[in-house]
């Protein structure tokens, strides 16, 4: 496959080779040259590599049906009461939503998603049953990986334990754990578990930290204990971490360099909140970092709509970023920052100057979009894509291929 006339990373216009799955070269583009039949014509669009979403519950999923009043009182406990009391009671089946939502996902570029899927006594493994069924049904269009996600704690009701064991049978390849001091407030007790969980299946882990201020440092410290204590270097992720920058430098830097060494990654939704880590001092640290849409449109919020160059904008934005490398990091972050947290053979962006995934012999998962620059692609957000995976198109003009 040829595909013709493409500017990488906003590049000179570009004549890109593809063969088996990978980029095979990048050459100046050659008008004059004949198109091949099985050619995609670029027409001066800016290719980037396709989008990672690293942090989606695509299992609490209302994307496509009516909006609906927002019923979730404050709180992580509240929050998840609300959804087991609804996400019954929707107007399309479950399974039916969450393939709608993947679909979409994939149309706008994503082809890398880690998504969670809940599991408590309430659900059992519904939820994780819709999202391996999505998964199966795309599976030439996007790599998914699911993670059992105990969003009700782990230890507040007796036999969820059995229910998260069971998910590990059932399809789930990530173990996740949820504010170990404040929701189960036996932080000993419920890293126990997930840890436990993870090396009898040889799992990872990705942790759902909320927690404010000294609180999350302290739960992160546990974590970063356990890591080093069971050399599963490379194989936790913290989600959110909200506050993790919040307490002092000398604090953040340790956090930071913590992070680095044991190749602990983190994963963003890009929330509008102060006390942070520096998106920019994570990158040069070499820490993996990604991005995700967290909900979409679900009981928790009504945000969310299955475009990551959407949630790309809001990463920029709430970092305040305006000079152009910055926005092109961000960027960088939601296609292989995330794709390095997925799969380790992708290399850690180490520079806000790494601009990866379009070279030669890299995986040909691929973006074209409509757009003067990266950062104009960013802030403009244009509809004009082509989305490959493998070096196969699997949607274009904001529609998935069928095969």
């Amino acid at each position: 496959m040829l595909i013709r006339d493409v500017r990488p990373w906003g590049g000179q216009r570009s004549d890109v080779e593809v063969a088996d799955g990978r980029i095979a070269a990048v050459r100046p583009h050659d008008p004059a040259a004949a198109p091949a039949p099985d050619s995609v014509e670029g027409r001066g669009r800016l290719l980037f590599p396709s989008f990672s979403d690293v942090h989606v519950h695509l299992d609490s999923t209302r994307i496509g049906l009516p909006f609906r009043p927002h019923t979730g009182a404050p709180g992580v406990w509240a929050m998840m009461l609300n959804d087991r009391e609804n996400w019954r009671d929707a107007e399309v089946p479950l399974p039916e939503r969450v393939a709608g939502t993947l679909e979409r996902m994939i149309a706008n570029g994503t082809t890398r998603v880690r998504t969670y899927a809940q599991v408590d006594v309430d659900c059992k493994l519904e939820k994780l049953d819709a999202v391996v069924a999505a998964k199966e049904r795309f599976a030439g269009h996007a790599d998914v990986e699911i993670m059992a996600f105990p969003q009700a704690g782990i230890l507040r009701e007796p036999g969820t334990v059995d229910v998260l064991e069971a998910s590990l049978r059932s399809g789930a390849t990530v173990v996740g754990g949820i504010d170990p001091c404040s929701l189960d407030k036996d932080p000993k007790g419920h890293l126990d578990v997930v840890f436990g969980l993870a090396e009898k299946y040889g799992v990872e882990v990705d942790i759902h930290l909320h927690e404010p201020g000294h609180l999350g440092v302290f739960s992160t410290d546990l974590v970063i204990e356990r890591v080093r204590a069971l050399d599963m270097r490379g194989k936790v992720t913290l989600s959110h971490a909200y506050e993790l920058g919040s307490i002092s430098e000398s604090v953040s830097r340790r956090l930071i360099d913590a992070f680095a060494e044991l190749d602990i990654a983190m994963a963003t939704v890009a929330p509008s909140v102060d006390g942070q880590l520096s998106l920019a001092d994570l990158t040069t640290a070499g820490v993996r970092v990604g991005l995700g849409e967290d909900g979409q449109r679900d009981y928790w919020s009504p945000y969310g709509n299955c475009d990551l160059l959407d949630r790309t904008w809001q990463l920029a934005f709430t970092n305040g970023f305006r000079r152009d490398d910055l926005i092109e990091m961000a960027l960088a972050v939601a296609t292989m920052g995330g794709a390095s947290i997925m799969s380790h053979d992708v290399p850690r962006l180490t520079s806000i100057a790494d601009r990866p995934g379009v070279a030669v012999g890299d995986r040909a998962d691929l973006l074209l979009v409509d757009g003067e620059t990266p950062t104009s692609a960013v802030m403009d957000r244009g509809k004009d894509r082509t989305v490959l995976h493998d070096g196969v198109v699997v949607a274009d003009g904001l529609a998935v291929v069928e095969f």
